[in-house]
């Protein structure tokens, strides 16, 4: 496979979830558009909730230093998130926080984030699609000093959205899903 290497990060682990879905679906088009692209489960990097207290104590926890490990491995990263009151859930927020306290003895804190393309993907069953947790998971990651690509994918009446195979089944949403994923690869490409 050609290109940079890409992450997809789903921010739900409940069992059949939308954006879970969301993940697989975008797996598949960078698959399609000869991208290497590894998907990986939150719920393989447990995390406490950050504490600047407990991070005094007991330093940072080994799955946000394992965490910060794969996204480095990867010139690209997509997060899937869903939408939780209007925002991103805690599960996204946190591993972002814990991620961004990470400081390898080479590095300058939070370099995993200013020097890998990001790009950010949300899923939900509402006419919105998940618009306002992107708006605050772009503005997360732009305080991280990431660089999030413009293109977005807001997946709206995502009940709908998939056929059997669990692939988006309309033309405008796998369209928007190209857009985001040649975005992601290009702009992934030149920060290399």
């Amino acid at each position: 496979m050609a290109g940079p290497k890409i992450l997809i990060i789903p921010g739900s682990l409940r069992t059949g979830s939308h954006n879970v879905k969301l993940a697989a679906a975008a797996a598949y088009a960078f698959a399609q558009a000869d991208v290497q692209a590894t998907r990986i489960s939150l719920a393989d990097f447990p995390l406490p909730i950050y504490d600047a207290d407990l991070q005094a104590r007991s330093g940072i926890p080994k799955h946000a230093i394992n965490l910060k490990r794969m996204i480095g491995a990867h010139r690209g990263v997509l997060i899937v998130t869903p939408e939780y009151n209007a925002s991103v859930p805690a599960l996204v927020k946190n591993a972002i926080d814990w991620v961004s306290r990470v400081q390898d003895p080479h590095e300058t804190r939070g370099q995993v984030f200013r020097e890998r393309a990001f790009a950010i993907a949300s899923a939900s069953e509402g006419r919105l699609g998940g618009a306002r947790a992107l708006a605050a998971l772009r503005l997360i990651l732009s305080a991280c000093h990431a660089m999030v690509i413009p293109n977005q994918l807001a997946l709206s009446f995502a009940g709908q959205a998939y056929d059997d195979m669990d692939r988006l089944k309309h033309f405008a949403d796998i369209e928007a899903l190209t857009a985001m994923v040649r975005q992601l690869i290009e702009t992934s490409d030149r920060m290399t």
